[in-house]
């Protein structure tokens, strides 16, 4: 059973550990990514303990977040042009 249910907006994004983090009652952090998000994990582990929480989110909103995430050039960077 889970320890709690927390909403995405309660966590904080941690960048360091790129990942979204709760506060768990050991000390430490619960954990989870965006790439777990987006596949579908709804289960922040604490890696100092064995507890866990069910994190409540709209899977879409992570879905939809991986498109934006597309790399594109840089505007200064040249881009390759071929000669024929």
């Amino acid at each position: 059973m889970s320890y709690d249910d927390v909403e995405i907006e309660d966590m904080e994004w941690n960048e360091e550990l790129k990942a979204y983090t709760y506060p768990c009652p050991c000390g430490d952090l619960f954990q989870i990514t965006k790439d777990e998000l987006r596949i579908g994990e709804e289960i922040a582990h604490c890696p100092s303990c064995s507890l866990y929480i069910t994190v409540i989110y709209n899977l879409d909103d992570f879905l939809s977040d991986s498109n934006s995430n597309i790399k594109t050039n840089p505007p200064n960077q040249q881009q390759p042009i071929a000669v024929a």
